[in-house]
């Protein structure tokens, strides 16, 4: 409640932009303090969650593109998540499309970015992951997202993506190959299975046996899904994180005066939600919990998160939720999700 009075008096007021990085200032501000230690609640029980040979200490985690760079993981981890997947970062630093960038859809509790992969490079962040592991201080699980550097041509993604690989496996809990961002020209002809394979199987040969899962679009058609789906089993991916922002306008509440407006650039949030179950129950029924499935797109309550591991989901991610329901989000879904 007090949250909502905060967001809408102080952050629906800001730039979504310049308010994300007021948040990340905060949070790292607060960690440093230790402050974001006096909100962790540590649960009567925890559910523990085994998956592609990790322990997650709970199955809701936070989706990449909050902490591109890899600079809150320690208080995110304070927040309750019990994985924060970092990214999406590239082979070479960029920074990202022209602002404005990132847009809030307050009545479809929904979000339209088009950041364009703004990003401190794969080197940086191989660094700043390398002090983070010689602390020794507990951590959540880290995934690390790569995806294709905007400057290097589609012909020539198989090698900037094993370079990203390359460089991260080694500090990574696991890899999430992001070929479905609508925001980079190209990129998601990538999820096309003959530009698909040579991808997955350059990044596996550089993941160090670390586990590796592609991230794909609402957007696919259906069959184009299964054949993703079929590629990672056969390939031995660890599993397939669905679903990345869609490109549809369908349904909005919001005019479509502003909607044109916007442009161009990824819908999130709980528009995304119907697809997203849809594709998850298509996934279910593809992979047979042969490999792991992380769903993600409109979970915003505990009884989402809930449904979404009821129809086969290994581990659910949220983003947008964040944004609207505050800082004890996630607190409270795996909380609740172990019973307390």
């Amino acid at each position: 409640m007090l949250y909502s009075l905060l967001f809408r008096l102080v952050f629906a007021q800001m730039d979504p932009e310049s308010a994300h990085h007021f948040v990340a200032t905060c949070l790292k501000l607060a960690r440093a303090l230790r402050l974001t230690k006096l909100v962790r609640l540590k649960p009567k029980k925890v559910r523990h969650i085994e998956a592609f040979g990790l322990d997650f200490s709970g199955p809701f985690g936070l989706a990449a593109g909050f902490d591109k760079n890899g600079e809150m993981i320690e208080a995110l981890a304070d927040l309750g998540f019990s994985h924060i997947e970092v990214g999406t970062v590239t082979a070479i630093a960029q920074p990202g499309n022209e602002k404005p960038r990132l847009f809030r859809l307050i009545p479809d509790r929904a979000l339209i970015n088009r950041m364009g992969f703004n990003n401190d490079g794969a080197g940086k962040l191989a660094e700043r992951l390398t002090k983070l592991r010689a602390s020794n201080r507990k951590l959540p699980i880290i995934g690390v997202n790569i995806g294709k550097s905007k400057i290097t041509p589609i012909e020539d993604a198989v090698t900037d993506y094993q370079t990203s690989a390359r460089l991260l496996a080694p500090l990574a809990d696991y890899l999430a190959v992001n070929v479905s961002s609508p925001n980079t020209p190209g990129l998601r002809s990538l999820q096309d299975i003959e530009s698909l394979k040579p991808i997955l199987v350059a990044v596996l040969s550089e993941a160090q046996g670390k586990p590796v899962l592609v991230k794909i679009a609402p957007d696919l058609a259906d069959e184009d899904i299964q054949a993703i789906a079929d590629l990672a089993v056969d390939l031995g991916l660890a599993g397939v994180i669905a679903t990345n922002t869609t490109i549809s306008r369908a349904g909005l509440k919001t005019s479509t005066k502003r909607i044109d407006s916007i442009g161009a650039g990824g819908l999130s949030g709980l528009p995304v939600k119907a697809r997203s179950l849809e594709v998850l129950r298509l996934l279910n029924q593809r992979i047979a919990g042969r490999i792991a499935i992380i769903s993600v797109g409109g979970v915003e309550t505990t009884a989402d998160a809930r449904e979404r591991l009821n129809l086969g989901a290994t581990l659910v991610q949220g983003y947008t939720g964040f944004i609207y329901q505050g800082p004890f989000w996630a607190r409270k879904i795996n909380r609740e999700l172990s019973g307390n």
